[in-house]
């Protein structure tokens, strides 16, 4: 895609798909921007702030949860409308959003426009990708659906039925698109040891976290070895992290009284489940974060960080990338060649890929923790580094300074909440120049000493 090409004096300028990828969340944040610099958006009748509108349409978008107001004391019904409809579209990402239309006005889909398709679902091949957008939208949709008249019957029992449609529609897109935003002060706090809350809440966010294409590949082939290498995978460690994850918490905070000491033992459990499932996804929360231990808020930082599965609506490095890096590891410990996992060889370039990812991630977050670090002079660093690790994972956990943060802070966590939702190596290839042409010298190799 080329501009200005005509233009006297102006070079020819293509843009790949990453740059498009950014160009185009960066419109929606614009147009979210501006709808919650309205005054019909707030209760008060008084418009956020330019910095506080970018930041709340960016972790909508995103589909992050941290915010900078009360959404649920702050917002009319008009900005909370606005504010779902951007959790919809940012989870769903524009480009899907942009075929959706084309579905619907009977458009024409071309090979440019399938292109952008794989490089935002993150699938292995153009074939069938219209097909799978179909199923996206039909899963989410259904889903959502569900969700929401579950909770509604629940939230009926304690609240008017047309209050308790609301907030069942409400936490029911926010959690399947993984923004944990909520309409009560303490998120989920309430409902601690509610079975259906936190069962359809987990439900929702592990859906929307294993990605479309891996919903997709069940829902057609309903039979585990006949699955994708990549499902299996997800699966398999989406497991694995939520019951050691789980646990952790569980014995972590046993005895904390700020939250799971005062619980009964039925409580507890349920509180250590969904804070265990919830880090590498979503920022609902039923018990206090910044009352947590700091080992507890470390190894969330860590589940953070790894974020859901590849095609997915949460952030992070994602899943796969770690269970890759995992069984790098583990290969070059036993001095094997292959990396093998299900009876299946993983290409050798998928783990320089990986370790890419995994890499700029590291970068991305130390340069923002460094500049918050100068910015908000008096916070604690495990509080600068828990915000930083949560936007980058787009989950929106804090432990108590987002609503603290400085005008320039906010606008970093902006930013690091960006870089998030794209993803860093899309980032990186985005901010980097590159060049069609081809090496003239090849240089003769030696080899570094490593470790």
């Amino acid at each position: 895609m080329s501009f200005l090409r005509n233009v006297k004096g102006f070079k020819s300028v293509t843009l790949q798909p990453a740059h498009i990828l950014v160009l185009g969340f960066m419109g929606l944040i614009f147009i979210g921007t501006c709808l919650f610099m309205i005054p019909a958006a707030t209760r008060d009748r008084h418009h956020l702030s330019l910095i506080d509108a970018l930041f709340e349409a960016t972790s909508a978008v995103c589909v992050t949860g941290l915010a900078v107001v009360d959404t649920g004391t702050t917002f009319t019904l008009f900005g909370q409308i606005i504010l779902l409809i951007l959790i919809q579209l940012g989870g769903w990402g524009f480009i899907t959003s942009g075929i959706l239309m084309f579905i619907i006005l009977g458009k024409k889909i071309g090979l440019k426009q399938r292109l952008l398709l794989q490089e935002s679902l993150n699938t292995f091949s153009l074939q069938g990708i219209i097909k799978l957008v179909q199923r996206v939208i039909i899963i989410t949709l259904i889903v959502e659906a569900i969700g929401a008249i579950v909770l509604s019957i629940r939230w009926s029992q304690e609240m008017g039925w047309g209050r308790a449609i609301y907030y069942g529609i409400f936490h029911s897109i926010s959690a399947f698109n993984n923004a944990g935003f909520g309409l009560e002060a303490d998120s989920l706090s309430k409902w601690v040891g509610d079975p259906t809350v936190n069962i359809v809440i987990t439900a929702l966010l592990i859906l929307g976290g294993i990605g479309f294409y891996v919903v997709a590949d069940v829902f057609e082939k309903r039979n585990f070895r006949k699955l994708s290498l990549h499902t299996k995978v997800t699966l398999f460690f989406t497991l694995v992290l939520n019951v050691f994850s789980t646990v952790i918490i569980f014995g972590l905070e046993y005895n904390n009284p700020a939250t799971l000491g005062g619980l009964g033992l039925s409580d507890k459990w349920w509180a250590a489940y969904f804070q265990g499932v919830v880090p590498r996804t979503a920022g609902f929360n039923s018990i206090d974060i910044g009352q947590m231990t700091l080992s507890s808020q470390v190894y969330m930082m860590g589940l953070m960080f790894i974020g859901a599965a590849s095609g997915s609506t949460a952030g992070g490095i994602k899943v796969t990338t770690f269970a890759l890096l995992l069984l790098a590891l583990a290969a070059v410990i036993t001095n094997r060649e292959d990396i093998n996992i299900f009876q299946r060889r993983v290409p050798a370039s998928l783990v320089s890929r990986a370790l890419s990812i995994a890499v700029s991630g590291v970068i991305f977050i130390f340069v923002i923790f460094f500049l918050l670090t100068i910015t908000e002079k008096g916070a604690e660093m495990s509080e600068i580094a828990f915000e930083t690790v949560s936007a980058f994972g787009t989950v929106g956990m804090s432990a108590g300074l987002t609503m603290d943060l400085s005008p320039i802070g906010k606008i970093l966590i902006t930013v690091m909440m960006f870089i998030g939702r794209l993803g860093p190596l899309t980032m990186a290839f985005a901010l980097a120049i590159h060049s069609k042409k081809k090496a003239k010298i090849r240089y003769a190799e030696e080899k570094i000493l490593l470790g």
